[in-house]
């Protein structure tokens, strides 16, 4: 698993002095890895030697954030905080270590109302984020003295500066797929360990557990979905100079006006489960001239609806109430026909969305090479990336005006074994000159680069790595976006 840089591709944003560009100056280091961690077997997904979660999803510099920690055996403790990006190749910064700290076994929560686990763990400390904190992922890698066991936390530091591109983190749809403690996830009602209707809630006082789908990773637990489908392309885009910002998609939930301090939104990895307040702000943005690249697969698939938690803070659970698609959409996940499907589509604002087997692999086939976007890639009609569609990808493309479906091809379970699926690659214009890219698939990033710590996935096809169309395809989007 160790990193490897990238050569900067043909068209790339051209550098300038820039605050990521400053932050990535500075000495990095590869020790947020973790590299003793232990899953109880029991549950399958929790590490009780050492877990916690944050307050907050995201947090502005001068906000508090609240650290909750488990031990169990009891045991002091320290929380090394990082944040992510290129750093030379590294891959992190550390910019605060906290502790030690008495460790303590702390409670598991009841099983609430609709499922929900809501811990009401002591805090271990409350950090006020410095102001010289830049926008981005971090992570808290927690250490255990006794046995030197490891787990995450990880919460976004979010501004509210002007900048190039805003980051969107996937964060609604880790804690959907986090089953901690043990099978207590979106999809979990008691019966079906793969349900697809309501009922159910989760909520974002707990730890995250190891990760449950496509591939083993015990090493990220702690952190959801982060390194599996975002950290390549947030490695990517700093070592190549961009101006970005990172928000929670939390913050599309509730801070519509900030969407509109960027030139480009980034939508990335696993983007399933947005609010309708999420679907309207990020139309309205567009509507407004806001650029958007969904670098993503099944976005905007679950529509929720946000609660409170016990204590009454608001939208730290949220619970799936309908479908962003139409009756019959969808073929696999019977409990999602107990669930709305209304309009507005997901394929309205994407262009595309989760139709079909919605699961599946396929190579991304080029079928308009005159088209901008493959610029300088050399890219000829049924040239391919190999493997880059997966595990979830978009398809179904909406009858928007001047709508074109820059890439397709038929998806399946096994490399010979079609599945009856066929995704497809679209891109808009928005109404002031801006345009609306959906790249139709979850491992869009695995093409960009290969950090430390990543685990390429492996499910129905395989993506290749890092590959210089790919990169060429990306770095003429985001100089579309920046008007260039």
């Amino acid at each position: 698993m160790a990193g490897c840089a990238t050569p900067t591709p043909p068209g790339a944003a051209v550098r300038r002095s820039s605050l990521i560009q400053q932050e990535n100056a500075k000495p990095g280091t590869t020790d947020w890895l973790l590299s003793n961690t232990r899953v109880d077997p029991a549950t399958k997904y929790r590490c009780p030697g050492i877990e916690g979660y944050c307050s907050r999803t995201s947090v502005r510099a001068g906000q508090e954030i609240s650290f909750y920690v488990s031990t169990n055996p009891v045991t002091s403790f320290k929380l090394e905080v990082f944040r992510m990006g290129y750093y030379g190749g590294t891959g992190g910064r550390h910019v605060k270590t906290l502790g030690p700290f008495q460790g303590s076994i702390q409670p598991d929560p009841p099983v609430g109302g609709r499922r929900v686990r809501d811990c009401r763990w002591k805090a271990c400390a409350t950090l006020r984020i410095p102001s010289d904190w830049v926008s981005g992922v971090y992570l808290g890698k927690l250490t255990a003295a006794r046995e030197g066991l490891q787990s995450y936390v990880i919460f976004i530091v979010r501004d509210d500066r002007a900048a190039d591109f805003i980051f969107q983190c996937s964060d609604n749809t880790w804690q959907a797929y986090n089953r901690w403690p043990n099978q207590f996830s979106l999809y979990d009602d008691g019966k079906d360990t793969w349900y697809w209707g309501g009922g159910v809630q989760v909520g974002f006082n707990r730890p995250y557990g190891k990760y449950c789908q496509i591939l083993d990773a015990p090493l990220s637990t702690g952190s959801g979905e982060w390194f599996l489908w975002e950290f390549p392309l947030a490695f990517w885009l700093e070592q190549q100079g961009y101006d970005i910002t990172y928000i929670s998609n939390l913050d599309t939930h509730t801070d519509p006006k900030g969407l509109l301090r960027a030139r480009g939104f980034l939508s990335v990895g696993h983007d399933e489960y947005y609010s309708i307040e999420m679907y309207r702000n990020l139309k309205l943005s567009i509507d407004a001239g806001l650029n958007v690249a969904f670098l993503s697969g099944n976005t905007c698939c679950g529509r929720i609806l946000f609660a409170p938690d016990a204590k009454g803070v608001a939208n730290r659970a949220f619970e799936r109430v309908g479908v962003y698609g139409p009756p019959g959409g969808t073929r696999d996940f019977i409990a999602m026909k107990s669930l709305a499907h209304e309009r507005p589509y997901a394929n309205e604002l994407v262009g595309a969305h989760s139709t079909g087997p919605v699961t599946g692999g396929a190579d991304w086939i080029c079928t308009e090479p005159n088209h901008w976007i493959f610029e300088g890639t050399g890219m000829k009609r049924s040239d391919g990336i190999p493997g880059l569609v997966g595990w979830e990808w978009h398809g179904d493309p909406a009858p928007l005006p001047g709508l074109v479906v820059v890439a397709s091809g038929l998806t399946q379970d096994a490399p010979g074994k079609p599945n009856g699926g066929t995704y497809t690659a679209t891109i808009y214009d928005g109404p002031k000159g801006n345009f609306v890219f959906n790249a139709a698939t979850c491992w869009w990033a695995d093409s960009l680069s290969a950090p430390p710590g990543y685990v390429r996935p492996s499910v129905y096809t395989s993506p290749k790595g890092p590959d210089p169309r790919a990169q060429r395809i990306t770095a003429n989007v985001l100089a579309r976006m920046q008007g260039r």
